[in-house]
């Protein structure tokens, strides 16, 4: 029954199965999960509705034919047919019933030899079978042999004795006088089943006809918010960037369009600044070329140029080539660091040697601005950082934290540490930051107070520098100011490297 449709389907489905295999379609999956759902179920059913009939027939057959075989049986024993053969009335009966079931029957006396059979071929044999000799001992038995097309049942026949005096009827015991053997033909209901099954197998395959359209209509109809998103994305890889994708068929593409727009949003401020970068470098790098260029043509213009003005001009173009030369040192040092797999240098360090170093070399530059630096060391700390790099971090944190301080003020260095990590506090007494800068220190070249940041100097590179620095190291910094009270940096950094 299951093979039929079972071949059909797969006949039907063989070669898109072959090239599915290989595929990664998810309107593929959608179809083929739908279709084989609603398979399953159709084939599945007809099954047992057809199994269902035949064990059901059968069943009823069996228990009609028992019926008829007790109602004769008594008869049997009425007429002393295991004795005497010759009763008309019983062998009409006994052809009726096989006629009726298109069986055969035939009668068992005790000793177990056949009275009766109506196909005459067996009489006066003895017939020995494992249901006979149970029928014998009054047990009736039942057997459908499918492949061949019949039911076999033993029904004993039994007579009702009196155990005691003839006239005490409340004392009886049955017993077994012999056996009927009956075979009947289940031709009609086998007949029936292929029917019933040639009728289902009709309705099913128009049904799996239904599934396979509604499955491929179904699947068409799920992907195509998702068709929606990819072509709305190939717009924006093409360029068509400026609007926001919005695909709300269901939830799942709103979603998967608003983290695209989450993306799209973050490219386009990286773009942004990545263009304000190349200006800014742009600028930053030209403007001590133009101020060199300005004294050496002011230089060239004058004849009889005294030798205090030519000195004083020499140590300005001076200046402006040591200014050019730290800009670009800086900016080949975030280069180094904006790599995708940038070189760390992991050893053991001892931190506090490490930043009583840095004070030392720190603290001229103080006493020339009249800045009182303090370094505080709470514990011990050795951790694994890239000696080069944390070193960067903290000098251009103390440096920023005496060049923008006020005069007579302080520079507190505090490093302490946990079972985890290390920290660096830089405090300062300083002209403090805005609140709204404070989103933005970190970016390249960006200045807080730009006249002030050209009278101190520096290329506004070095919280960038520093910032990228601590990330490396898979740490954090955190910043807190007040303006016009002062800033305090905290850098937190693992005692141990973890690579990612």
């Amino acid at each position: 029954m299951f093979g039929l449709s079972g071949v059909w389907v797969i006949t039907l489905l063989k070669d898109k199965f072959r090239k599915i295999i290989f595929l990664r379609s998810l309107k593929t999956r959608i179809f083929l999960i739908l279709l084989i759902v609603g398979l399953i179920p159709c084939i599945s059913m007809r099954y047992a509705i057809v199994q269902n009939y035949e064990q059901r027939a059968v069943n009823v057959r069996t228990s009609d034919i028992t019926t008829q075989l007790r109602i004769l049986a008594n008869h049997l024993i009425t007429y002393h047919y295991l004795q005497d053969t010759s009763s008309e009335v019983i062998n009409a009966e006994l052809n009726q019933l096989s006629s009726l079931y298109d069986g055969r029957v035939m009668i068992i006396n005790s000793d177990l030899r056949i009275v009766k059979d109506t196909y005459g071929i067996s009489e006066n044999k003895t017939m020995i079978s494992e249901e006979v000799v149970r029928a014998v001992k009054g047990e009736s038995t039942s057997r459908h042999d499918r492949e061949n097309g019949y039911i076999e049942m033993t029904i004993p026949i039994t007579e009702n004795v009196s155990a005691g005096s003839y006239s005490d009827s409340t004392d009886r015991s049955e017993i077994v006088r012999g056996v009927m053997l009956v075979s009947a033909s289940t031709d009609t209901i086998m007949a029936t089943s292929n029917i019933l099954s040639r009728q289902a197998l009709i309705i099913e395959i128009i049904v799996i006809l239904a599934i396979f359209i509604l499955s491929f209509l179904a699947a068409q109809l799920l992907i195509r918010p998702f068709e929606k998103i990819t072509e709305a994305l190939n717009k924006a890889q093409e360029g068509y960037i400026d609007e926001p994708i919005c695909v709300t068929d269901c939830l799942e593409t709103e979603h998967i369009g608003d983290a695209f727009n989450r993306v799209l949003g973050r490219m386009k401020v990286l773009d942004d600044s990545r263009q304000e970068f190349v200006s800014n470098v742009s600028h930053e790098l030209k403007t001590p070329i133009t101020s060199m260029k300005v004294l050496a043509d002011s230089l060239i213009s004058q004849k009889d140029v005294p030798i205090e003005v030519y000195q004083d001009f020499m140590e300005d173009i001076a200046k402006e080539i040591e200014r050019e030369d730290e800009i670009i040192t800086d900016l080949l040092s975030l280069v180094k660091m904006d790599r995708t797999v940038a070189d760390l240098n992991i050893a053991e360090v001892d931190i506090n040697v490490l930043v009583e170093l840095i004070m030392r070399r720190l603290r001229p530059i103080a006493q020339k601005r009249d800045v009182e630096v303090v370094y505080e060391s709470l514990r011990p700390v050795v951790a694994d950082v890239d000696e080069v790099k944390l070193t960067l971090v903290i000098s251009n944190l103390v440096e920023n934290a005496i060049k923008y301080n006020k005069e007579h003020g302080w520079v507190k260095v505090t490093l302490d540490a946990d079972h985890q990590y290390f920290t660096v506090e830089v405090a300062d007494s300083g002209i403090g930051i805005p609140e709204e800068s404070i989103d933005h220190i970190y970016e390249r070249f960006y200045r807080v107070d730009k006249s002030r940041s050209r009278e101190i100097g520096g290329t506004g590179l070095g919280l960038a520098i520093a910032k990228n620095a601590v990330m490396m190291h898979r740490g954090s910094v955190r910043v807190e100011s007040i303006e016009g009270e002062g800033t305090t940096f905290t850098v937190k950094i693992p005692l141990s490297y973890i690579p990612a």
